[in-house]
């Protein structure tokens, strides 16, 4: 599959700069919950923004294209969550989409902290444990992700639930 295809080349290119990574969206919803179509690949990252060129120049060699604006520095927010993005194109016009949150808020290191390693396809990847997985998609509130949650908390039986009640974490 085509993602796997790409999460695969992006979590290779994260391992051998040393970068740490988890693995959340639709593609950890596949693994925590009940598996579904996904139409990009969401991670988050603990990267210094002055090594985000380093990561541009080893997507862009592995067949990645890297927006101009994100090329020169500039990073998006989604839900006050430092953003950047980068494609990889497929034949007759399709391509993955990757979204990189910036883990530079105490939420995110902490995220990235209690991340577990994850069989996806044949590829072992550090995917966010379902606990933040599931406050990940509350935070984003569409009605896709109120459905995430409940299919996590339907398929996972054992779940740190203090540690998801408000003010428990980071």
């Amino acid at each position: 599959m085509e993602f796997d295809r790409a999460l695969a080349d992006v979590a290779i290119i994260l391992d051998r700069l040393a970068i740490s990574y988890a693995v959340m969206g639709g593609l950890a919803v596949r693994v925590y919950g009940i598996p579904r179509a996904t139409y990009d690949v969401d991670l988050t990252i603990s990267l210094e923004r002055e090594r985000l060129p380093e990561l541009f120049d080893a997507l862009e060699n592995a067949g990645y294209s890297i927006p101009k604006p994100y090329r020169s520095g500039w990073v998006d927010e989604v839900g006050n969550l430092p953003l950047v993005k980068f494609r990889l194109y497929l034949s007759k016009g399709r391509g993955i989409d990757v979204d990189v949150f910036l883990a530079e808020c105490d939420f995110l290191r902490e995220v990235i902290s209690r991340r577990r390693m994850a069989t996806l396809g044949d590829q072992e990847i550090w995917l966010v444990s379902p606990e933040d997985l599931i406050l990940l998609k509350l935070v984003a509130g569409r009605p896709r992700d109120v459905a995430d949650v409940g299919d996590v908390l339907f398929t996972q039986r054992e779940l740190d639930k203090h540690y998801m009640q408000p003010g428990q974490t980071v």
